[in-house]
């Protein structure tokens, strides 16, 4: 928690006491549902929670703005960054019935009116959002062939609507497709923990 808090000083108290809530709400969880693996499950705060905060160094998603997380999981990084960006709505969809339950679960223990879970798969769902986010699902332009339509064009955030996704590794073949249109930043020059070395946020413009 305390990492958290020394990047994002500005969050409030209602904020904070939720992002605290969520490291017993994974353990209690996980422990019937396995959504984050068992020897990481200590590491939780950094990375889950803070991975998935990292897109709200890149962009502050403005009031009203529309995000659809695919491949969520247990609610990454849809959940913290729904905490992050109260006025903002947020679908998470994933495939997986038993991870959309504890993405459920968690939402409603937190009280999150502006997140939506759902059961589906992200190539079978035709609403449209300004962003699409996604952590770690599938190579990239899989992702992109899956969401292309669920990007509207235009968009009045400081960032035009597109896709961000968190990736890790070396993607520089998963990127060449897009080169010339997106935006990549290194984790490490925003967090200084060396769980960030290879990680990254690539922001691809509808």
């Amino acid at each position: 928690m305390e990492a958290i808090l020394n990047y994002f000083p500005e969050l409030s108290q209602t904020q904070r006491e939720k992002i605290q809530e969520l490291d017993k709400l994974y353990r209690h969880w996980n422990a019937q549902i396995n959504v984050i693996s068992r020897k990481d499950i200590d590491n939780i705060m950094v990375h889950h929670v803070l991975h998935s905060l990292s897109v709200g160094k890149i962009i502050n998603f403005m009031k009203g703005t529309r995000i659809m997380d695919i491949g969520t999981g247990g609610g990454f990084p849809g959940i913290p960054l729904a905490i992050m960006f109260p006025q903002c709505e947020f679908t998470l969809v994933d495939s997986v019935g038993k991870k959309t339950i504890v993405a459920q679960e968690v939402a409603n223990a937190l009280g999150l009116t502006n997140v939506t879970v759902l059961k589906t798969r992200a190539e079978d769902f035709p609403e449209k959002f300004d962003f699409v986010v996604s952590r770690a699902v599938a190579p990239i332009p899989q992702l992109i062939n899956w969401t292309k339509k669920n990007v509207k064009p235009g968009g009045a955030n400081s960032l035009p609507n597109g896709m961000i996704f968190l990736k890790g590794g070396d993607i520089s073949e998963e990127l060449k497709p897009y080169r010339k249109h997106c935006e990549k930043w290194n984790i490490r020059n925003l967090f200084e923990e060396e769980y960030f070395e290879e990680k990254y946020i690539v922001f691809i413009p509808a």
